[in-house]
């Protein structure tokens, strides 16, 4: 057992830093017999750790395997199973419980007693041990961890509780010396005794000879002590010499110690001289105006180019004056104060001064531009002026005025209005409020004539005069525009009740104007041909494409004049706010520059506010092209459809496109009330009852709204809105033709739905229109079953008798009489038959065809032109009842000799000759 202790604490758990102090030979209990040992050990590195392990030997037998190890404080009940009576069993209580036999009780003891030492010794928590004898379970002396070696081999034997010392290997150098001394004693192995002895024997010679050498050393011990006397008298000496030296170099210390603050308070000056001249540099660089500047700020001409440059670049040297980032303590002093405050006075004056310029130049160009305008309106109004001529004039001026020379103007100042934003916003969002007074006034005069020419234009009357008599005197208008315009030019927020009411004025007329055209008489699109449409279609493309060009302009000049961002990003834009009162946006005090989503939301309520009436006045013009012609929806939703695709192509979220899509709803409104009138219109169709129906109004307006549809919708974007129109009336038609049909009187219903469908096909055959194959095929079923309905029942039984007598004879063969014996039947003879066909002689024949073609003629209208297809569907129809009736009498007279009176030919002929005479 000892020699399997050493070899697994060598091999399993020296390498584990582990020390082997209990092993017992086990097997489990009630089953095969495969024994393996169950160790106890101790790390030796601190914290210690205390485990059982289970070792067991390789399959090959050559080598021990570490199979699984449990800590010691997860063990709770040690059971020997019996304290009076020695037996190999025990068990160990982990999470389960783990029954063993020994292979001895001796083992099974000396283990148990060193996991009760170790529990004892290293756990807190005791351990259970039942049924253990008291003898095993003894006190373990009070031995410290400290008093055994880290490094020694111990281990717990089974009964005692002293600790003994392991055997331990010699190294190589203790083992060479044995061996040497092993070598020069022959009996070294073989009498041990005497090998000691005599290593007894030198050990005490050479201690006698250690001290005989340390007695022989004295006199040698008693010179070295005079010499060392003697050095400690030279070190006095020495000692003397070095304290005079110390004193003569203090007084050297004391005159550098001088010197050396002397050098560092010139030191000291001299930085703080450049310090303090790099400070007063600093300054004069960064807080020093030009004089040009200082000049320019307050006298310089903001009217000429070369003024606006040099006020401009003079602003910027302002600013970076006040911008510029103070050290420390520089605000404490004077002159610095001084010289801040004489910038913010020069800011505060240029700021006044620069407000007030562009407010003028905002009333000047206003001015130009509303002469400019009263111009066109007096050449207008001049009595007896020629009105076909006016309107030509305005078939070549339907344009907005061109903003673009003011645009330039201003621009100039576009640097200036972006320094007046960083130093004094007040005065920057005055200014663009301002802006949007004067520009809103004016370009709602201008776009409410440009609409009143378009609606002029498209309605074809002279309306003019009425409404340019109600304006007031050119001269006396512009003077008084004029006037309150210069009168609030002092103030930024002046008052501005003139324009307000002149406005109304010219609001109030132009509504009175709108409002005459609007209540015209309906016009019928019937009364309208496709001239008139292309012109009206012309008209609103027009209007489109000069309002795109104009906000798309106003937009960028807005965004670069006062420096904002237009480029929008899907999202960002927030709630709208009222723009007439006040600031340009409640969230932001006045003189704090407003972030970049705001800016974007400052430039769509700008543009929202100076051209609020494009959209009613839009509106007004598609709720008159609609009353023209309902039709006109389909020219509307085409063209705005492209022109907000265009504007959301360019800015999703801009105002123009806001506006255009706004409107595109109302277009889409009123070309789905298109689609629902004509729906109802086919359902409130009445027929006379004393005329034929012919075609179906609604089947000719369905025809003229497809091919205007088609020609209008060709590659428009819009164009499922159309195919979902197409369906809704298709299935209209349908539905109210059959209707129209059930309720005719006159004409019979076959008729009805054969001419109307035929039309329908034909429609649709011709426009190709996709969304409408299954409709198509519909069409041409319908149409092919009531045509040969209609063919059936108006032919009828031409040859009742011969009819009559005939379908005797094909009873009788049904009922099971063989045809060759038809003749044998008394009401079926040859006698009878010929009396029969002398009844319908060629000339009644085709007397009888004649009447039939009148009656035809009479239920079908000319305006379809289906008399003659469904004269020879008749023509084959009686063909067949012919060939019929020969047949039977050849398969049931056979040899009787008995024929009609008239051949195929003759029929023919009469079809023939009955259509040329008609």
């Amino acid at each position: 057992m000892t020699a399997i202790k050493h070899a697994l604490q060598r091999d399993i758990f020296t390498p584990n830093d582990e020390r082997l102090l209990s092993i017992v030979n086990v097997c489990k209990a009630g089953k095969k017999k495969k024994n393996c040992f169950l160790c106890a050990t101790v790390t030796t590195e601190r914290p210690v750790q205390v485990k059982v392990v289970k070792v067991k030997k390789s399959d090959k037998g050559d080598f021990y395997k570490r199979q699984i190890a449990w800590a010691l404080r997860d063990l709770g009940v040690v059971d020997a199973k019996d304290a009076s009576k020695e037996s190999p069993e025990f068990d160990l209580h982990f999470e389960k419980i783990y029954k063993w036999v020994a292979s001895s009780t001796a083992e099974k003891n000396a283990f148990i007693s060193c996991i009760w030492k170790l529990n004892q010794r290293y756990l807190r928590k005791k351990i259970d041990f039942v049924n253990v004898s008291s003898q095993l379970l003894e006190e373990l002396p009070k031995v410290t961890e400290e008093s055994v070696p880290s490094g020694e081999n111990q281990s717990v034997t089974g009964g005692d509780e002293e600790v003994v010392d392991e055997y331990q290997e010699l190294n190589a150098r203790e083992e060479q010396d044995i061996e040497i001394m092993m070598e020069g004693c022959e009996y070294a192995i073989s009498n041990a005794e005497a090998f000691a002895e005599r290593l007894s024997r030198e050990l005490q010679v050479l201690d006698g000879a250690n001290i005989q050498s340390i007695m022989a050393s004295e006199k040698q011990v008693n010179i070295l002590m005079k010499l060392l006397d003697e050095a400690l008298k030279e070190v006095d000496q020495i000692e003397l010499k070095l304290s005079s030296y110390e004193e003569m170099l203090q007084s050297v210390k004391e005159q550098m110690d001088q010197i050396s603050e002397s050098n560092h308070l010139i030191h000291l000056s001299n930085t703080n001289n450049v310090k303090l001249l790099s400070e007063i540099e600093f300054l004069v660089n960064h807080m020093d105006l030009a004089k040009g500047h200082i000049k320019a700020l307050q006298e310089g001409d903001l009217a000429s180019s070369r003024g606006i440059e040099a006020c401009t670049n003079a602003a910027d040297a302002l600013l970076q004056c006040m911008n510029v980032a103070l050290r420390p303590g520089h605000d404490m002093l004077l002159a610095v104060r001084q010289q801040l405050q004489r910038f913010s006075d020069l800011r505060e004056h240029f700021a006044r001064r620069l407000a007030n310029h562009l407010n003028n130049v905002f009333v000047q160009q206003f001015t130009q531009a509303l002469i400019q305008l009263y111009n066109r309106s007096y050449f207008l109004s001049v009595p007896g002026h020629d009105q076909s001529s006016t309107l030509a004039q305005h078939s070549v001026e339907l344009a907005l005025p061109n903003h673009h020379p003011f645009h330039r103007d201003l621009l100039r100042y576009a640097k200036l209005m972006e320094w007046l934003k960083s130093t004094d916003y007040g005065k920057y969002e005055g200014l663009a409020k301002n802006y949007m007074d004067y520009l809103s006034r004016l370009y709602e005069r201008e776009i409410k004539d440009f609409f009143e020419v378009a609606k002029i234009k498209m309605t074809g009357t002279t309306k003019e005069s009425k409404k340019f008599a109600t304006l007031p005197r050119k001269e006396s208008a512009v003077k008084q525009e004029t006037e309150s315009l210069h009168g609030s030019s002092g103030k930024l927020t002046g008052s501005t009740s003139s324009l307000n009411k002149l406005t109304v004025q010219s609001s109030g007329n132009r509504r009175s104007q709108s409002s005459s055209l609007l209540d015209m008489g309906n016009m019928s699109a019937s009364d309208l041909d496709v001239a008139d449409r292309t012109k009206f279609d012309k008209i609103f493309e027009q209007v489109l494409s000069e309002l795109e060009p104009l906000c798309l302009a106003e937009q960028d000049f807005i965004s670069k004049f006062f420096k904002l961002q237009h480029q929008s990003i899907p999202g960002t834009v927030t709630e709208a706010e009222d723009l007439d009162g006040g600031t340009l946006s409640r969230q932001h005090n006045s003189g704090t520059p407003l972030p970049v989503s705001s800016e974007r939301e400052m430039i769509r309520q700008m543009m929202i506010k100076i051209f609020r009436c494009i959209e009613p006045e839009l509106n007004n013009l598609i709720a008159l092209g609609d009353k023209i012609d309902s039709f006109n929806s389909l020219y509307m939703l085409v063209k705005m459809s492209h022109h907000v695709w265009t504007a959301q192509n360019v800015d999703p979220a801009s105002f123009l496109s806001t506006t255009l899509g706004n409107v595109l709803v109302t277009v889409k409104r009123n070309f789905d009330k298109c689609i629902s009138n004509q729906i109802r219109q086919m359902e409130e169709v009445k027929i006379s009852k004393k005329s034929k129906v012919g075609i179906l109004p609604f089947v000719a307006e369905f025809e003229e709204f497809a091919g205007l549809a088609e020609s209008i919708f060709k590659n428009a974007e819009r164009r499922g809105d159309l195919d979902k129109a197409y369906t809704k009336l298709i299935r209209g038609v349908f539905v109210n033709v059959e209707k129209v049909a059930n309720e005719s009187q006159k004409t019979p219903r076959d008729v009805v739905m054969m001419e109307n469908f035929h039309r329908i096909f034909a429609t649709l055959s011709r426009l190709k229109i996709s969304c409408l194959e299954t409709e198509k095929k519909e069409a041409k079923q319908k149409y092919t079953d009531h045509l040969q309905s209609y063919v059936i029942y108006s032919l009828g039984q031409p040859l009742e008798k011969l009819n009559h007598f005939f379908e005797g004879v094909e009873a009788r063969v049904a009922q099971g009489v063989r045809e060759e014996e038809v003749s044998y039947q008394l009401a079926f003879n040859k006698q009878e038959l010929r009396k029969v066909i002398k009844e319908y002689p060629g000339k009644e024949v085709k007397k009888g065809l004649d009447n039939l073609y009148k009656k035809v003629d009479k239920h079908l209208c000319e305006e379809e032109n289906l008399l003659q297809v469904v004269w020879h569907s008749m023509q084959d129809e009686f063909i067949r009842q012919y060939k019929h009736f020969e047949g039977l009498i050849a398969r049931c007279y056979p040899g009787s000799g008995v024929t009609m009176e008239f051949t195929i030919q003759d029929i023919l002929d009469y079809c023939s000759s009955i259509a040329q005479s008609h």
